[in-house]
């Protein structure tokens, strides 16, 4: 359980760092606490797209993954998160991700810094 909880706070963060240096990706709200409890929210959203999804995905373009040398890697990442855009959208969430190449962008910032954050963070069960 610990292990989730450390990893929705690494997603969280992560996602706010890349809300916060990207004008196109966006998160709404009235206030701060608001705010949170939505990227809390998209966070795990985030997490359960990248759990349930994203292998899918990486199996069915491994032929890609292997032909780019694992740069296909960003393209996966990038549709991950406008795939959580587009559930945030369906679940009533003020998340939202401006096209591919934001996407693209966003991933890779995604990425460096939840890798960054399971570095810190512990994640014993």
């Amino acid at each position: 359980m610990k292990n989730f909880v450390v990893k929705t706070i690494a997603n969280a963060g992560a996602l706010a760092v890349a809300i916060w240096l990207l004008q196109d990706i966006t998160l709404t709200g009235g206030s701060t606490g608001r705010k949170a409890l939505t990227l809390i929210l998209v966070a795990l959203v985030f997490g359960l797209v990248n759990f349930v999804v994203k292998p899918i995905v990486k199996l069915l373009t491994l032929p890609l993954f292997i032909l780019t040398l694992g740069l296909i890697t960003l393209v996966v990442n990038a549709l991950m998160l406008l795939l959580t855009s587009w559930l945030a959208g369906v679940l009533d969430l003020s998340f939202h991700v401006h096209g591919f190449w934001t996407a693209v962008l966003g991933g890779l910032i995604v990425s460096i810094v939840s890798w960054a954050l399971n570095v810190v963070l512990p994640d014993e069960d």
